[in-house]
């Protein structure tokens, strides 16, 4: 398996520059097996439920959690959108909206 993972726009490079070292290396770990993994563990790559097409990339670095939205894009692309460091049990729900709407977005640009 071999996956290409893009950037829309420079909402994740935003978060990513901001992020200590270490977290950076464990976005990096993640980011490789799902490049590389036919079937990505639901640890690392979760289908949001009730959400055509939106995942999130679970990260977790010490006693941090880091979700990152993405989508596919021909099966083999995955598209990044926002990400954002998780203070709760639920992911907010504006997160979420945002990354509806960037999602949307991407598809409606690429026509």
């Amino acid at each position: 398996m071999n996956r290409e993972i893009i950037f829309y726009e420079n909402y994740f490079i935003d978060f990513y520059q901001l992020q200590h070292q270490n977290v950076k290396g464990k976005i990096q770990y993640v980011f490789e097996l799902i490049k590389q993994v036919e079937r990505v563990p639901e640890k690392f790559l979760k289908h949001l439920t009730g959400n055509e097409g939106l995942y999130e990339i679970r990260v977790k670095c010490q006693s941090n959690i880091y979700r990152i939205f993405c989508c596919f894009d021909d099966g083999k692309l995955i598209v990044l959108f926002n990400a954002f460091q998780k203070k709760t049990e639920k992911t907010p729900k504006n997160e979420i909206h945002k990354a509806e709407l960037l999602m949307k977005e991407y598809f409606n640009n690429k026509i």
